[in-house]
């Protein structure tokens, strides 16, 4: 995709979201995972087979990554990986361009929250921590850590702002986000460059760029 879309004009606020979107945390979660599998036993994940296979709800990314709920349940290893994953959050760095995209659609005064499935408390350290929660109007995440659905959060966040749906725009790297986009009836805008792989998301729609950089291009022509 290049260049101003049509389906995108005239759009007034901005529903990033955070993780593989703006926070660049793709190896980090690898290597949380592969720190569980190699306690287990079970083969370890490259990046790309982490691209594939990742999925939500992630308990079905973690079935396809060997995981036996027969011998453990779900919660076990889920509140492992958050554990293992708050350790390495630290590394995980802003991708690049982030606070320029940021601060550009901020002068234009396009309303910009940041909807994640990451919990809500989490979620506003993480922003505060990498120096940009200013930027954002609304911030909201799920209120626990197993990653579920966000979509009744999106309806939340949707009542809280006074827009028509049309002049909205979700921007993610998943196709669950664009599976919440289009439940919440907005358009949505993936980035192909996070937690899952380009081939998956240009398999389902045409709403694909490689890079956070485009954004502006595609949005507002400039």
């Amino acid at each position: 995709m290049t260049g101003k879309s049509p389906l995108f004009q005239n759009k007034q606020a901005i529903i990033w979201d955070w993780n593989g979107t703006l926070l660049d945390d793709v190896d980090e979660c690898i290597r949380c995972m592969n720190r569980m599998l190699k306690q287990r036993n079970l083969p370890l994940l490259t990046k790309n087979v982490y691209r594939r296979i990742f999925t939500f709800p992630v308990k079905d990314y973690y079935r396809a990554a060997g995981f036996d709920f027969e011998k453990e349940d779900f919660e076990i290893p889920a509140m492992e990986f958050i554990r293992y994953y708050h350790q390495l959050l630290k590394d995980s760095r802003l991708f690049p361009n982030v606070v320029k995209v940021l601060g550009y659609f901020n002068d234009k005064g396009i309303t910009q929250s940041i909807l994640s499935a990451m919990e809500h408390d989490s979620l506003v350290a993480s922003l505060k921590d990498k120096k940009i929660y200013r930027y954002f109007d609304f911030v909201l995440g799920i209120n626990d850590h197993y990653a579920h659905s966000k979509t009744e959060t999106g309806r939340e966040l949707i009542g809280k702002m006074n827009f028509g749906k049309n002049e909205m725009v979700m921007i993610g790297d998943s196709l669950h986000d664009l599976e919440v986009a289009d439940k919440l009836g907005i358009d949505c805008l993936l980035i192909a460059n996070g937690h899952q792989s380009k081939e998956r998301l240009t398999a389902r729609t045409k709403n694909v760029i490689d890079a956070i950089g485009g954004v502006i291009e595609v949005i507002l022509g400039s």
